[in-house]
C-alpha cells in the first residue's frame, strides 16, 4: 500500500494514495483517475505501476473518502453527484493537482495525468481549464464538452485512446473533440482502435452487453502509446 494523502475540496475529504519512486525521490509524477467504481484496486494497481515506468503514481480520489461503489447503479449514482457539477470536478482535480505539488522532491513541471472512462473525461477537463500539467491521457474516456472552457486555450498536451466502437462516444463525439482541441490550440493525438468498446484496458469492467469488452490488443498498444506519451512530456 502507498502512502495515504489527505485532501481538501471545501468540506470534502479526498484520500489519494500515493507511491513514491524507490530510488528517485525527484521523480516524475502521473495522477490516475479512476473509472466510475471509484479509487478501486484497478486504479491503485495503475498508480503503483508508474513506479516501473520511472515514476511516482498518484491514486486520485474523486468522490471523497476513498469511496468505491459496489454495483454499476451504485457507481453511476457515485459519478453523477459529481458529473453533474463540472465545475466541482474540475475543483476536485485541481485539488489533486495541488496535493501532489506539496509532496517534497515533486518537480511541479513534470506532473502528468491518465484517466479511465470516467477518469478519461476529467484528464480532458485538467486541459480544458487551461491547467498547467504537462500532459494528459485519457483512456477510453467520455468527451461531452463541460460548458465553462469555451475559448480557452489548451496548453496541456493530450493523447486520446479510444475504442472505435464504444457505444458510449458517437463517431461525432470524436469529431467534436478534434475540432474542439484544435481550436484551443492544443497539440493533441487521438489513436482509435477498430473493433474495440469501452472499458478496453479492464478485465473487470468485461460487460459485452452494456458495450465494455476487455480487448488484450487495445490494452498492449494502448499502454505503449501512453509510455512514449509520457516520456515526451516529462522524461
Amino acid at each position: 500500500m502507498g502512502k495515504v494523502i489527505d485532501y481538501f475540496d471545501d468540506d470534502t475529504r479526498l484520500e489519494g494514495i500515493f507511491f513514491p519512486h524507490e530510488s528517485n525521490a525527484n521523480a516524475p509524477v502521473v495522477l490516475v483517475v479512476p473509472t466510475y467504481a471509484g479509487r478501486d484496486q484497478f486504479t491503485l494497481d495503475k498508480a503503483k505501476s508508474m513506479n516501473n515506468l520511472g515514476y511516482s503514481g498518484f491514486a486520485v480520489d474523486m468522490y471523497g473518502e476513498g469511496k468505491t461503489g459496489s454495483s454499476p447503479e451504485e457507481n453511476i449514482e457515485l459519478m453523477n453527484n459529481v458529473l453533474s457539477d463540472r465545475s466541482k470536478l474540475q475543483k476536485r482535480m485541481l485539488s489533486a493537482i495541488d496535493a501532489v505539488k506539496s509532496e517534497a522532491g515533486v518537480d511541479n513541471s513534470k506532473i502528468a495525468s491518465i484517466g479511465f472512462c470516467f477518469g478519461g473525461l476529467c484528464v480532458l477537463d485538467v486541459a480544458r481549464i487551461g491547467s498547467d500539467i504537462a500532459g494528459v491521457v485519457s483512456f477510453h474516456g467520455i468527451f461531452n464538452k463541460p460548458g465553462n472552457t469555451d475559448g480557452n486555450i489548451i496548453n496541456t498536451k493530450v493523447l486520446v485512446l479510444h475504442g472505435n466502437d464504444d457505444p458510449m462516444v458517437p463517431h461525432e463525439d470524436v469529431n467534436g473533440l478534434a475540432n474542439e482541441l484544435t481550436e484551443s490550440k492544443a497539440d493533441w493525438q487521438i489513436h482509435a482502435y477498430g473493433s474495440t468498446s469501452h472499458a478496453f484496458t479492464n478485465k473487470e469492467a468485461n460487460s459485452p452487453e452494456m458495450g465494455m469488452a476487455y480487448n488484450p490488443d487495445a490494452d498492449r498498444r494502448s499502454w505503449k502509446a501512453m509510455q512514449d506519451f509520457l516520456k515526451e512530456v516529462i522524461g
